[in-house]
């Protein structure tokens, strides 16, 4: 039974099914999803410039 619920609980994490949930959840404006796609994109980029300089 635990064998079963790890091995469940790891393919949903590899599958990202709780992102796809949490993202359908509820409607964004496109305006909204763009805005929230470039913080990311910044927040990614600040985050590999901050490595590089260690």
């Amino acid at each position: 039974m635990e064998n079963a619920l790890r091995r469940f609980k790891r393919k949903v994490q590899s599958e990202d099914i709780i992102k796809e949930i949490k993202k359908h959840s509820y409607y964004m404006k496109p305006g909204e999803k763009r805005r929230a796609k470039e913080a990311l994109s910044r927040k990614r980029l600040r985050k590999k410039q901050r490595r590089e300089q260690d």
